[in-house]
């Protein structure tokens, strides 16, 4: 089945003018901007006024364990092949879940919950269950249809026990770690896992009930060809899951130990091949079913994710593209980032930090390294680019109408004529289509939603060095 979504010839030379350095725009303003002297009062302060609005809520919950490292991750994790840490972090954690789950409204539903990590199946089964019935004691879950219960999955670690548990406890979706199917490329970053190994753990997922499965892929990844990335694309088809995310890889080995011992820049695809695969997998999704949700992701075309593109109730958070628009979001373990009501926090990084805090005898607060405040131009700044990021379509009097309150009054075109002088270039390379009530992203444009959003960030024209990944 073809994609809706039509395929755009993309110019090697447009590629190669805007791949630039830029955020994913999980948050805005995004987490460099994010201060040390935000306080635990102003997180119980926001708390109080999410309560009051009584909005759905959004669980994450970050376990930090991989028995081994993957060379390209840039995750928050701890490497640990003994489960001596597990036990301590797992008690921790059931102390935040106590503390979160008083605050939280007990009206208020649950209706996304997410396993990340690290590897969440590092757990045991038994600890696994234990921990969901922490949860299920301090939250309000809700497991009606439209609830998504989601985890992240890596084979190599992943017992059918604790799948089957899962299952049980309530989860619905998974997410497999896939990234490449080559052998010489899996060596390279240290994720040796087989073809038969992921197909088993697909028809095991969808034979017990999982109702959608999800595969992360990388390319830019040491050794990748075209034609190596290709058998990795005819395998992914065959496998055929729900969901795919497709992520550009991002070499920073100045900020991640892994990558600086262990993958030479001399063995990394150059530009032109990254791009040359990004645009096959462009077209190898799209002619078999899958819709380009934006950026990273595909869906095919029953899946909630692009029904949500289509009636734009689509959102983007840390967790990437989600149907849950309204939800607070709230992030508990280590490194762990919430969303509640105008405001961002983020956990200590560091685990001794984090199990000290939850040693003390009564904690009040979570343990927040840093956080932000957002300001009213924080604000329409951010529904501005999430429009692009999720709908591809900007109606100035629905911003008008959106920030009314907050602003009074407000012209669209006076307040942003600075940013829509410099959608010129956009416009005329045919990314985006500029009326005067709309701007509209074009099919060749959504390869490039990093690029219009970032036209938009206040913080990026006055910090334009900061370390982000790769736009294409």
């Amino acid at each position: 089945m073809q994609s809706k979504y039509k395929t755009p010839n993309i110019p090697l030379d447009l590629l190669a003018k805007y791949d630039k350095i830029g955020p994913r725009y999980t948050s805005y303003p995004t987490a460099p901007e994010w201060v040390e002297s935000f306080s635990g009062q102003q997180w119980l302060e926001a708390i109080e006024r999410s309560n009051g609005l009584g909005r759905d809520v959004s669980l994450y919950f970050h376990i930090p364990f991989c028995q081994s490292a993957c060379y390209y991750c840039a995750c928050n994790i701890v490497i640990s092949p003994k489960s001596v840490l597990s036990e301590p972090y797992i008690q921790a954690l059931s102390k935040e879940i106590e503390l979160v789950g008083k605050l939280i409204d007990s009206k208020r539903k649950i209706k996304q919950l997410h396993f990340g990590g690290g590897t969440p199946t590092y757990l045991t089964a038994d600890q696994l269950k234990y921990l969901f019935d922490k949860i299920s004691q301090h939250f309000n879950l809700d497991f009606s249809e439209d609830s998504e219960y989601s985890i992240e999955i890596d084979p190599r670690v992943t017992s059918f026990e604790q799948l089957k548990l899962l299952r049980e406890l309530g989860f619905n979706r998974v997410s497999l770690g896939v990234q490449d199917f080559d052998a010489k490329v899996q060596t390279a970053v240290n994720r040796i896992q087989s073809y038969e190994m992921i197909s088993d753990m697909l028809s095991y997922c969808r034979a017990i009930g999982y109702q959608s499965i999800n595969f992360d892929l990388i390319y830019g990844l040491p050794f990748q060809t075209l034609e190596s990335f290709e058998e990795t694309l005819e395998k992914v088809i065959q496998l055929n899951p729900d969901r795919i995310a497709l992520f550009n890889y991002a070499h920073i080995p100045s900020l991640r130990p892994f990558q600086k011992a262990n993958i030479k820049q001399e063995d990394l695809p150059s530009r032109e091949i990254k791009i040359a695969i990004f645009c096959k997998a462009l077209q190898v999704f799209s002619e078999n079913g899958y819709e380009y949700i934006g950026m990273d992701h595909f869906a095919k075309s029953n899946d909630e994710l692009f029904r949500a593109r289509l009636d734009r109730t689509l959102h983007r958070n840390f967790q990437g593209y989600t149907t849950k628009a309204g939800c607070d979001l709230f992030g508990l373990g280590m490194t762990s980032i919430s969303s509640i009501d105008n405001t961002y926090s983020q956990n200590e990084k560091k685990l001794n930090r984090y199990l000290d805090f939850f040693g003390k005898p009564d904690c009040t607060a979570s343990p927040i390294e840093r956080g932000l405040e957002c300001s009213a131009d924080d604000l329409i700044r951010r529904s501005i680019i999430n429009k692009f990021l999720c709908h591809g379509l900007l109606i100035f009097s629905e911003i008008e109408n959106e920030f009314k309150f907050e602003f009074r009054e407000i012209s669209f075109k006076e307040y942003f004529a600075n940013e829509l002088n410099n959608l010129k270039e956009l416009e005329s390379d045919k990314l985006i289509e500029l009326s005067d009530s709309e701007i509209r992203v074009t099919d060749l444009g959504r390869v490039f939603l990093r690029n219009i959003g970032m036209v938009f960030d206040a913080y990026l024209q006055k910090n334009s060095q900061r370390l982000f990944s790769r736009t294409v």
